[in-house]
């Protein structure tokens, strides 16, 4: 079984990860911008792993799926989502589009992990309340794969009901967020050193160093790793003020 993942705070690849250990799979896992995701692919089973944005498959996820329709025809496609609180149909939004190409869909995780928005105070928690979420995401991954095991792929987030609360819950509301990429990335060039951390992490390349500072454009996906890595807190998207820079790694320390 091999694995295609976006991660932005290290959430989605920490649960990839688990899984595949938990599986005792060989294959090969690799983030979605990079040149290992298309050696990937060429596996008859496939693991695609992102996190719900607004109840919505990012958009990154989505080009990706379509820019390789001809690939999914055949494959069986495990979809794991991760989320801050609420996903909805997270897994079924990629599910719905993967069948429109003849993937065979065999089931569907949902995770809830700690919030990776920095730059708003929503769903903030304490270190100890993330580790425990953290924990709590770790045991519902070994239940998964126990059932998996026994050919039982848990179903989350791809029933019609399931459908329904993410339409009626987020999508509807926050929909245009997630057609396409956004340019409200925000860079503070008074906080900015040009160490070029952003630009190197940024899975759309949709960061530069230009004479000594971080300048973006209109392809970000939302995934936060620029806010969350950079050393100097000079970025926000969301919001106009940085509250905490989390990542999977601050989180469980």
């Amino acid at each position: 079984m091999n694995a295609v993942y976006l991660s932005g705070s290290g959430n989605t690849k920490h649960i990839v990860t688990l899984l595949l250990n938990e599986l005792g799979a060989d294959g090969i896992s690799a983030p979605i911008e990079s040149g290992d995701a298309e050696k990937a692919l060429e596996g008859e089973e496939i693991i695609l792993a992102y996190p719900t944005m607004f109840s919505n498959i990012p958009y990154l996820v989505r080009d990706f799926i379509n820019s390789h329709q001809e690939t999914w025809k055949g494959k069986k496609i495990f979809l794991i989502t991760t989320m801050g609180l609420f996903a909805g149909d997270g897994t079924g939004c990629a599910a719905r589009l993967l069948k429109k190409y003849g993937a065979e869909i065999t089931g569907g995780l949902q995770i809830v992990m700690p919030d990776s928005i920095g730059d708003c105070k929503a769903l903030k928690k304490s270190k100890e309340n993330n580790k425990e979420i953290i924990k709590k995401a770790d045991q519902r991954v070994v239940e998964a794969v126990k059932s998996m095991k026994e050919g039982k792929y848990p179903q989350e987030g791809l029933s019609f009901a399931a459908h329904l609360a993410g339409l009626f819950g987020q999508r509807l509301w926050f929909y245009n967020k997630t057609t396409g990429y956004t340019d409200k990335v925000k860079i503070n060039p008074d906080k900015c050193v040009g160490c070029g951390i952003c630009a190197k992490n940024c899975p759309t390349q949709n960061i530069k160093i230009e004479d000594g500072k971080a300048v973006s454009s209109d392809k970000c996906t939302m995934c936060y790793r620029c806010v969350n890595y950079c050393p100097k807190q000079a970025i926000t998207l969301l919001g106009k003020t940085l509250y905490e820079q989390p990542t999977y790694d601050k989180n469980s320390m």
